[in-house]
């Protein structure tokens, strides 16, 4: 299912049988929002209306017979009525007024145009950025966000316990080799996003890792 953050509007996937029954509160990977996230459920059948039987309408009287005197004999041929000359328009000239259908719209000489648009209905991809770093900061914080997203009652154990990096082991190792699998070892290891990003968020500001 999408949820989309009503902070700043981006929309993630989230697999509805991680979320608990009784929702879970989420971080926003983009604006550190925290907002409730609830499992999606189907809306109830409709009820059908009663069936009505549709009222029998009653036999109309005949229609009485016409005065003898409106029995008079039509013409063979009645004449067309007038026609309404065409009304001119002026015409455009080429350059001073609409442009004509079909053809293609140029912006105007010195006009910036944007070089990426949201597609419709969707929200903008970040992890489409130029900047490497940028891109590996943001990924880190995605990883580690569907950690407490799909594991909300381990990690207020691991709170609670102080026992988070027992508990969350084996999920931190396959985060790590996803993040480094996209942005590169040699990022990956000479930056410390990906550990800010678990001692943030999956620690809630404490130092952990």
């Amino acid at each position: 299912m999408n949820v989309r953050c009503p902070n700043c509007q981006t929309v993630f996937r989230v697999d509805p049988t991680k979320v608990p029954e009784a929702g879970v509160r989420a971080r926003c990977s983009e604006c550190d929002a925290v907002f409730a996230v609830y499992r999606e459920t189907a809306p109830p059948a409709p009820t059908p209306d009663p069936v009505v039987p549709e009222p029998v309408p009653a036999r109309p009287a005949p229609a009485p017979l016409p005065h003898p005197a409106a029995l008079r004999p039509r013409p063979a041929f009645a004449p067309p009525p007038p026609v309404a000359p065409p009304v001119a328009r002026p015409s455009v000239a080429p350059g001073r007024g609409a442009a004509p259908r079909g053809a293609p719209v140029r912006p105007a000489a010195g006009t910036k145009t944007e070089e990426r648009a949201a597609p419709p209905g969707g929200a903008f991809n970040p992890f489409l950025s130029q900047d490497p770093k940028q891109k590996a900061r943001r990924l880190a914080r995605a990883l580690v966000s569907d950690l407490v997203v799909y594991h909300p009652d381990k990690r207020e154990r691991g709170l609670r316990e102080g026992r988070l990096k027992e508990l969350f082991d084996q999920e931190i190792k396959k985060s790590w080799e996803e993040y480094e699998e996209q942005v590169g070892k040699e990022l990956a290891e000479s930056t410390t996003y990906f550990n800010d990003a678990l001692n943030e968020i999956l620690g809630d500001g404490t130092q952990v890792f």
